[in-house]
């Protein structure tokens, strides 16, 4: 069996560059998954509460995805624009 070899030759500024994008996309899908667990959902809500967070559920305020009866995930986006509504705009 043969394999070849292709070598690939970068200036050193082309390949810090092309490492870089590669991090930051990396980082950005793990800071950033779309459907989040409970735990996560109360951290970003600043609550202890899983009844307030279902209360928020139940009032339609956050999205969320029943994947099993006791697994649910919630939409992080929506929570964010949840928080965001309840922004008050200083004078």
């Amino acid at each position: 069996m043969q394999s070849s070899l292709n070598i690939i030759c970068l200036e050193s500024e082309a390949f810090y560059q092309l490492l870089d994008e590669v991090l930051k996309k990396a980082i950005a899908q793990s800071d950033t998954e779309r459907w989040i667990d409970d735990e996560e959902a109360m951290s970003l809500l600043k609550i202890k509460s899983k009844t307030t967070l279902q209360k928020f559920r139940d009032e339609g305020k956050i999205r969320f995805s029943q994947i099993a009866r006791k697994l649910i995930l919630y939409d992080r986006e929506s929570i964010l624009e949840f928080i965001e509504s309840k922004a008050k705009d200083i004078f």
